[in-house]
């Protein structure tokens, strides 16, 4: 799978130490399309992802773009347990 360097850029903020507060969640879902994960809507403001046979619910930040620390946190152990790590891109 091949990522343009805006999905390259967003998967390291995602990775970055320490954790970064200013990554808009719309280039984090750009990224999971752009991975090939399964989205769908959930109740509100959740969204079920699915990738590599691995499941996450988050919900989309409102009313500001940025998703917080914790958030971030938790993309971080999706994708890390999904198998993308940064290095392997």
């Amino acid at each position: 799978m091949k990522l343009s360097s805006k999905h390259r850029k967003t998967l390291q903020a995602i990775f970055d130490n320490p954790v970064r507060s200013d990554v808009e969640w719309k280039k984090i879902e750009s990224l999971f399309v752009a991975l090939e994960a399964e989205i769908s809507e959930g109740r509100g403001s959740r969204i079920r992802v699915a990738l590599n046979d691995v499941r996450a619910v988050f919900h989309r930040p409102h009313p500001q773009k940025e998703t917080d620390k914790g958030a971030l946190k938790s993309v971080r152990r999706f994708l890390k347990e999904a198998g993308i790590i940064p290095s392997k891109m």
